[in-house]
């Protein structure tokens, strides 16, 4: 097994060798912020006018597995837009936090821009999604309910999860995220709501009790008018 380098290390050998006339580039994720594990990865954003469009691809280098996201100069700003969109800020996280490989003095205009946009905040719901998001939250809560069969409530328990995280979230303007990101931005935002859904689906993991996670899922919903199910409706024409 190749010996690991240091990841700064790797990363500015990585930038050297592949992008040696970009314009930018940044070292961001985990081992950015402190939390590396063993199985981490480099991700490195790259800033280069002669590319054509943006692309993403893998690497295995000097021990690393290295994530990289290639942009032109323009490029970037369509995916901050689409990732603003989907309240899952994943590229201007990224360079918000990213530390600096290689600057023709345009990092921190693009810093400001990517921060820019994580201080305002995702787009609120309307008052027709949140609807919506309370019977997707409804229909999987009397799954869970009426479930019989171990196997698939365990599905349904993470079905949950994810939906309660994001209509805790995005109910109150805060941004998502995916897998870990999920718990992760519920957890920034409000650490007891975290730590009580945790302790809700461990309940229902240990022990097969629903109660603790449907309780926690009611509680959710109360403020916004609880369940909803009968009149709902959606794509229905007026028209006679």
């Amino acid at each position: 097994m190749t010996p690991k380098l240091n990841p700064l290390e790797a990363a500015q050998r990585f930038i050297s060798t592949h992008f040696p006339r970009c314009q930018a580039a940044l070292l961001a994720g985990s081992v950015v912020r402190g939390e590396a594990t063993e199985t981490s990865d480099l991700d490195i954003i790259v800033f280069d006018d002669t590319l054509v469009s943006s692309y993403r691809e893998s690497f295995i280098e000097d021990g690393w597995h290295i994530e990289l996201f290639a942009h032109n100069l323009m490029s970037y700003h369509a995916f901050f837009e689409q990732d603003c969109r989907r309240a899952i800020p994943s590229l201007p996280r990224m360079v918000t936090e990213g530390i600096v490989l290689k600057d023709t003095e345009i990092v921190e205009e693009i810093k400001q821009e990517a921060r820019a946009l994580l201080d305002s905040g995702p787009e609120p719901w309307s008052d027709e999604t949140i609807e919506l998001k309370r019977y997707f939250l409804t229909d999987a809560l009397e799954d869970l309910i009426g479930c019989n069969t171990r196997a698939e409530g365990l599905f349904i328990a993470s079905t949950l999860a994810t939906l309660v995280c994001e209509f805790i979230l995005r109910t109150n303007r805060q941004w998502t995220g995916s897998s870990k990101w999920t718990y992760r931005a519920l957890d920034r935002y409000d650490a007891q709501a975290a730590r009580e859904l945790v302790t809700a689906l461990e309940a229902y993991y240990q022990t097969n009790e629903p109660d603790a996670l449907i309780r926690y899922v009611d509680e959710t919903l109360f403020p916004f008018g609880g369940r909803v199910f009968a009149g709902y409706s959606r794509g229905k024409s007026n028209e006679t």
